[in-house]
């Protein structure tokens, strides 16, 4: 049997001016010439990066499911840095957190590196099924809240989008700031605003999900944003499970994550 295959790339991003890495799982499964997969982007938190992959086991828990029958897919981590996916200047740069808490933030226009050139390369460089029908997007924290507003803002492109303790907040921090020039720039990114103030299509299903123990109150955020789908007729599910917004409440919840995008 053909084992699954992980690659690793470096784009060079027009965008960003700069190299992004890129960790692409192929499942046994896949052939060039074979049938077109589906393809899940997986975005990580503030701190991460694409090796995301192997910090999840994403390959190896995937594999293992696909092999019990779960529809096969392709699965990509994109290395987006501490960026939250939005377009936050022209240019590419750097600013440390307004706290002093030696994090250092990521602006340029993140979101346009993702839907222009990520996608792009992924379905150039991969058989993959491209349309909506065949692209899912999710992920942790701040890839979570990242996945969500890309999904709304540009639901042309996936039926799925999953929010794992996204960092959905409902007021804008002091951290913020620098992602941000005003509350106006804030409303166009934050998902619950998006979702109030516009249509989000009855084709888009949506996963939601947070510790009851997660430090940044992250729960509250997404049960709100699951009231507001809900009352719009949107499919979507919010669950609350046990513990606390870190790496292990990945992992313990990582096979509940992939059994939505591959079902």
């Amino acid at each position: 049997m053909k084992s699954s295959n992980i690659e690793t790339t470096k784009l060079n991003s027009k965008i960003l001016n700069k190299e992004m890495g890129v960790n692409i799982f192929l499942p046994s499964t896949y052939s060039e010439n074979g049938e077109s997969l589906p393809v899940l982007y997986f975005l990580h938190g503030r701190s991460g990066n694409e090796n995301i992959m192997f910090d999840l086991q994403l390959n190896v828990k995937a594999n293992d499911m696909f092999l019990n029958k779960l529809q096969p897919m392709i699965i990509v981590c994109p290395r987006i840095e501490n960026s939250r996916g939005i377009n936050s200047a022209l240019n590419s740069g750097t600013i440390e957190s307004p706290n002093n808490s030696g994090i250092t933030i990521n602006v340029g226009r993140y979101e346009d590196y993702f839907v222009e050139e990520i996608i792009p390369y992924i379905d150039e460089h991969y058989n993959t099924i491209k349309s909506n029908y065949g692209r899912y997007i999710g992920g942790i924290s701040g890839g979570g809240y990242a996945a969500l507003h890309i999904a709304f803002r540009h639901q042309n492109l996936f039926c799925k989008v999953g929010g794992h303790m996204p960092a959905i907040e409902l007021n804008l921090e002091e951290d913020d700031i620098p992602f941000f020039n005003d509350i106006s720039v804030w409303e166009k990114y934050n998902p619950i605003s998006i979702a109030k103030n516009f249509n989000i299509s009855k084709e888009l299903k949506v996963y939601l999900d947070a510790g009851n123990q997660d430090e940044g109150h992250f729960y509250e955020g997404c049960k709100i944003l699951q009231n507001v789908l809900e009352r719009k007729g949107v499919s979507s599910q919010f669950h609350l499970f046990a513990g606390h917004h870190n790496l292990a409440y990945i992992l313990s919840n990582i096979e509940k994550y992939l059994e939505f995008y591959a079902t």
